[in-house]
């Protein structure tokens, strides 16, 4: 209990103060959190979209695989990444290891079957509602989707930060791919770990209070802009 609560006034004094370090480590956290979700959203929704509307042989294979890979272990994520941006590997030309650009890929292909797969269900909903609309307007497929997403956006912003709530927890895969490197890839995950192993709770528990309190603030804001109950009537 001690320990907590020293945790909670460490937090307090981090913030209080503005700690140059905190928010560099704050920053960067968002930063690459933030990229990481917009890319896996722009090519996750339309693909939840093209699921849901088309039908082709192996659909359903296809979103079973698609369930399936929502439980990617984020290290395993992280090794296959690694190999693939080493100096060994086939993109290791770019020496993009141990920089923020390759925790931001990790992290995209973290999330985006996650998003994929919950923008899938929403839409679908929403297309028994729209299809004979659509169909009788002969709307291409391009049109339909874009309709779908466009009228199903407040479902898929519950999609994106079910995707930020996971990508800005993890730790495993952006410590493979980052390498914690102080002042230029370590973020509030790799830095809690860092200070749990030294035996410093205190502090950990700290920066574990600010990335809660990261987490929740992103999701109010997205919820405050959205105006997600608002036109709600019960």
């Amino acid at each position: 209990m001690e320990e907590t609560w020293r945790g909670a006034v460490d937090a307090l004094r981090l913030v209080v103060t503005l700690d140059a370090d905190l928010l560099e480590i704050t920053l960067r956290s968002l930063g690459v959190t933030l990229t990481a979700v917009t890319i896996a959203s722009l090519v996750a929704m339309p693909l939840g979209g093209l699921l849901a509307v088309r039908r082709f042989r192996h659909r359903r294979a296809a979103i079973a695989l698609l369930n399936a890979l929502m439980g990617l272990p984020p290290v395993v994520v992280g090794l296959v990444v690694y190999l693939l941006l080493s100096r060994a590997g086939p993109f290791g030309v770019f020496n993009l290891l141990f920089t923020p650009t390759a925790m931001i890929v990790a992290q995209t292909i973290i999330v985006a079957p996650l998003i994929a797969s919950i923008a899938h269900q929403a839409i679908r909903e929403l297309w028994a509602d729209y299809h004979d609309l659509l169909i009788s307007l002969n709307a291409s497929l391009g049109q339909r989707i874009a309709t779908l997403l466009w009228d199903g956006r407040r479902a898929l912003l519950t999609a994106a930060l079910a995707g930020f709530g996971r990508a800005i927890g993890e730790v495993g895969a952006v410590m493979i791919v980052g390498g914690n490197i102080d002042h230029h890839t370590r973020v509030l995950t790799t830095a809690i770990a860092l200070e749990t192993s030294k035996g410093n709770f205190a502090l950990a528990l700290g920066l574990g209070y600010v990335l809660i309190a990261l987490a929740v603030s992103v999701n109010f804001a997205a919820h405050l802009l959205s105006r997600t109950e608002r036109g709600g009537r019960w």
